[in-house]
């Protein structure tokens, strides 16, 4: 979090629109990846140059530009210009930090998304952010590393399986964004299996380590959530928007991923409340298990007092205590105490004290 507030601070007093990239810092090159398509042709190339992709603005043909990597702040300037992007949308692009969320301009519409992994080393989540703009034929990604959810993507356009090399743009970036909510589903039953595991060792043998599990879970679910419900309300506006960039048959497969969000948002609520459970339980049982060691410390104290007791009056050792003089007196005082001792026990196993 301190690293995140200062490098906002850079920021600081800057015009809007000035271009200051905000995320982690990277040294490898920006890969940029270019598929071009319609229904009979496909063509896929990697550019050494972010010029290369001014010529396929004016196609008939669909063209998807990825760009990996957005810590270089010139080729984003570039592409920016020459897409006749605005200078805060370009902001936008740098700033790792957005929330998801949906913008509608005259010639095209830029869109936010978080693409989360489940990182299976650590055990909990891992967010980047990708950033869409839909135009007219074609639609440009901006990811921040190498590697993305899309991968099945590529195969139906390079093998021509399904509908997408028939449909437009709009169609693109819908299987763009519903690529990343079905990664959703997949992380949901990661955590969905750890919560069991968590909730089997919290009534075997719950320990501090449960405890630091519970809460990382309990984080990992305010983030997911934070991400998903952002995301409801981009979907509602590609629903809504009246811009001719997205046709009527698009709305249909909008509605289903919209009912999938929904669904991610159900089920991320009832992990949460399931958490929420699980962190009660825990201290119930912590306390349950406080009470049972001090309800066998009050018996054994409880059985002593009165032997206690006894011992106290023998030990005063007064010149005129008859059973001083006794020869069986030792025994029967040890047995007297014995008595009482095997007396209180019973009566605590008829309260069901014990």
């Amino acid at each position: 979090m301190s690293k995140l507030t200062k490098k906002h601070s850079e920021t600081s007093g800057l015009p809007p629109g000035t271009l200051v990239h905000i995320g982690q810092r990277r040294s490898e090159s920006v890969r940029i990846t270019i598929l071009d398509y319609d229904e009979t042709n496909f063509q896929e190339r990697q550019v050494p140059a972010v010029e290369e992709c001014f010529p396929f603005k004016a196609t008939p043909t669909v063209t998807w530009v990825n760009i990996d990597g957005i810590h270089d702040v010139d080729v984003i300037e570039k592409l920016g210009k020459e897409f006749e992007l605005h200078p805060l949308i370009l902001e936008d692009i740098l700033n790792t930090t957005q929330r998801p969320k949906c913008e509608d301009f005259d010639k095209y519409i830029f869109m936010v998304l978080k693409m989360l992994s489940y990182d299976e080393g650590e055990g909990g989540l891992k967010a980047e952010q990708v950033s869409m703009v839909l135009g007219r034929n074609f639609v440009i990604s901006f990811q921040e590393q190498v590697g993305d959810v899309f991968e099945q993507i590529r195969d139906r356009l390079r093998n021509s399986k399904g509908r997408i090399r028939k449909m437009g743009a709009d169609y693109l970036a819908y299987t763009l964004i519903d690529a990343v909510v079905d990664n959703y589903f997949v992380i949901l039953e990661k955590f969905g299996e750890k919560i069991e595991s968590m909730q089997e060792q919290l009534v075997a043998d719950p320990s501090e380590k449960t405890l630091q599990q519970i809460h990382s879970v309990k984080r990992e679910m305010i983030f997911l959530r934070k991400s998903v419900w952002p995301l409801r309300e981009l979907i509602n506006g590609l629903q809504r928007t009246e811009s001719a960039l997205v046709a009527d048959a698009t709305n249909i497969y909008l509605r289903d991923v919209y009912d999938h969000t929904i669904q991610i948002i159900d089920t991320i609520e009832s992990f949460r409340d399931a958490v929420s459970g699980m962190l009660d339980i825990y201290l119930s049982s912590i306390s349950n298990r406080m009470n049972a060691v001090m309800k066998v410390l009050t018996i054994i104290a409880t059985i002593f007092i009165p032997l206690t007791f006894v011992a106290g009056i023998y030990g005063m050792n007064f010149k005129y205590m008859p059973e001083l003089g006794w020869r069986w007196g030792y025994a029967a005082i040890l047995i007297l105490m014995m008595v009482v001792a095997i007396l209180m026990l019973i009566y605590f196993r008829r309260k069901k004290w014990l």
